[in-house]
């Protein structure tokens, strides 16, 4: 089968959707499937477009038997609202421009965000009549509402409006979770329409050991007898990491407790300048580490944090989860009671649930596991065991080839 991908994600960068959009792809590509992905040139999560490919326009590049087609797009060094929808506009407008230049696929595989990356699906599929799958990795509308990112208004009544007919447009419209599934179902699409895709943990991260390793990093940095609490990934307003500082300040009168906050994003800037004003010595930022050092850092982390920003529930569903419980690490999650991640974090075993945005009941949690050793070691077996039994990367791949050779199948666009 002929299959172009849309998505402004991709390989060379390392976290985030890239990561399953690159997955994908080169799985397809394994199992005999032509398979072109045109995507942006590599930005994130610095929100800085890579030196190699700076000052360039459209970029050809194949890979592991991926044919890539970078578009150029809009970076600004500080996002907002504003400057995010001029940045998505873009691409998307570029992209438009690279795929019509590109074979006729028999099947479009589009990735949002960008949600408007639905109108460019539709156009395509009108004039080429072909199918498309419109996988939702961020419900973005309730995201920007719910963040107060945008008021109330005729643009969110656009952004409604544009994911409407991005999701009636498509022959399936495939999420991560049951929450976001929920989501869109409750927005009235039909059921045997809405597809679970999920994404995977890295298969190298199970063998990553399960006893705390301070070797390498740590001796480096003279950090073997400090208690790690490391937050991974993106930095942004999702996030919500103010919290993670507030802890930090709670547990200051406690040496041995060192908090990380590692990985880059737009938000990281005001909180290095608000860390620096609260004077806290015990809260260090490391950047976005390459894989095999990211590994190492894992394996003498003692604790994980994942945090969100009370507004998001099941708008999102950050891959770091996976990543975390596959590597055996034990999870302190600040998020919203009914979320999608605090029901895994419970479930699972693997961690602790505390409100969103309260920074002393972040901290009372990693001081109670700080005390508690072998609590701490069942929970990362827990958390280990859960991934292995439900994030396979065969699994979830087979499962996406099955429902992109069943639309395909399908005559004509829907």
């Amino acid at each position: 089968m002929r299959i172009l991908f849309l998505g402004i994600n991709y390989w060379p960068e390392e976290t985030g959707i890239a990561v399953f959009n690159t997955g994908r792809c080169e799985y397809l590509a394994s199992r005999g499937h032509h398979v072109t992905m045109v995507t942006g040139l590599p930005y994130y999560p610095q929100w800085q477009v890579a030196a190699e490919y700076r000052g360039k326009g459209f970029v050809s590049e194949e890979r592991n038997g991926v044919r890539i087609l970078r578009c150029p797009l809009y970076v600004p060094e500080r996002v907002d609202a504003k400057k995010r929808i001029l940045h998505e506009a873009s691409f998307v407008a570029s992209a438009t421009v690279r795929a019509l230049g590109s074979r006729k696929p028999d099947l479009l595989y589009v990735v949002s965000p960008p949600l408007a990356l639905g109108m460019a699906a539709r156009f395509l599929s009108g004039m080429w009549r072909v199918p498309y799958l419109f996988h939702v990795a961020d419900l973005q509308p309730d995201a920007a509402r719910d963040l107060g990112m945008l008021r109330p208004g005729p643009f969110l009544s656009l952004l409604y409006g544009l994911e409407k007919a991005a999701y009636a447009g498509a022959g399936r419209v495939a999420t991560l979770t049951q929450g976001m599934e929920r989501k869109i179902l409750d927005k009235g699409f039909l059921r045997e329409k809405v597809v679970l895709l999920p994404d995977w943990a890295n298969p190298s991260l199970f063998s990553i050991p399960l006893e705390i390793e301070k070797k390498g990093i740590c001796e480096e940095r003279a950090w073997t007898d400090r208690f790690l609490v490391v937050h991974s990934g993106n930095m942004g307003i999702k996030q919500g990491l103010e919290v993670v500082l507030e802890a930090a300040r709670a547990t200051a009168g406690n040496p041995e407790i060192l908090y990380l906050l590692v990985g880059d994003g737009a938000a990281r800037p005001g909180l290095e300048e608000r860390a620096r004003a609260m004077g806290l010595r015990n809260l260090v930022f490391l950047p976005l580490l390459p894989r095999e050092e990211f590994h190492r850092l894992l394996a003498a982390s003692d604790l994980c944090l994942v945090t969100q920003k009370r507004e998001v529930g099941d708008i999102v569903f950050p891959s770091k989860v996976m990543t975390l419980l596959a590597a055996g690490r034990p999870l302190v999650v600040s998020v919203g009671p009914g979320s999608e991640v605090a029901r895994v974090a419970e479930e699972s075993g693997a961690g602790v649930s505390v409100p969103p945005e309260d920074g002393k009941a972040l901290a009372e949690a990693v001081v109670a596991l700080w005390r508690d050793p072998e609590r701490r070691r069942r929970m990362g077996i827990a958390g280990r065991n859960h991934a292995e039994a439900r994030w396979s990367r065969e699994a979830a791949l087979s499962a996406m080839e099955r429902a992109i050779e069943e639309l395909g199948s399908r005559k004509g666009a829907p």
